[in-house]
């Protein structure tokens, strides 16, 4: 008996000293992520019209809820004219991976101007080799090009006010079903987008680019 309380002192003790190390282990991860993502806000990378709009768009705060740590592999849907890319390429470079998958540039139903802004968003990663050499190019085009990463491989994807562009384009279904096969299992799809009042349409969000938040949990 006396043999039976201590194997479970010690289990107890064990497990509690465990617990209390990952704890300690996980807080300092975040406070780790917390000023890469600081540091690559001030980056001289940085276009300044983007630094001005930081105190509207909240990278920090955004990238915390959503739990992003620097040796995650991360998918960052349609990064445009690249504004996240800018911040989440230095997190992410040493220790995880980013993939940018952006607009096609041969598909046959993109347009012009989407092709355009793909090949300045390249010329812009070019620019600065020091900061984004490691990020991954893939293209999203609905129906050709769905392979936004090695299928099952990512712990995030991301995606910035692109949700009532694919519900105009008609293939929102699509582009989720694109994000989820990139995804493990219990990964992360972190989602932002200008929030319509709840009693919208699906013709109102359309018009307006506002989207209800249930329409976009449905989707998901």
């Amino acid at each position: 008996m006396l043999n039976y309380l201590k194997h479970v002192q010690y289990s107890i003790t064990f497990g509690l000293t465990l617990w209390l190390c990952s704890g300690v282990a996980l807080a300092q991860k975040k406070n780790s992520a917390t000023d890469l993502i600081e540091q690559a806000m001030q980056g001289e990378h940085r276009s300044q019209y983007h630094v001005a709009r930081d105190q509207y768009r909240h990278p920090k705060e955004t990238l915390g809820f959503f739990g992003l740590q620097s040796d995650m592999h991360v998918v960052e849907i349609w990064p445009s004219k690249g504004w996240y890319t800018e911040i989440l390429a230095p997190v992410l470079r040493d220790s995880g991976k980013l993939y940018a998958a952006g607009f096609s540039l041969t598909a046959k139903h993109s347009p012009n101007w989407r092709k355009q802004m793909q090949r300045d968003f390249q010329e812009k990663l070019a620019a600065y080799p020091a900061i984004y050499d490691h990020v991954v190019l893939t293209e999203l085009s609905i129906p050709e090009e769905i392979d936004i990463a090695p299928r099952g491989s990512v712990d995030m994807v991301l995606t910035f006010r692109n949700v009532h562009n694919w519900m105009k384009g008609d293939y929102a279904d699509e582009v989720f079903a694109a994000m989820f096969r990139a995804l493990k299992p219990g990964g992360i799809l972190g989602v932002v987008e200008h929030r319509a009042n709840p009693e919208a349409s699906v013709e109102e969000m359309i018009e307006s680019g506002y989207v209800t938040e249930s329409y976009v949990i449905d989707l998901a």
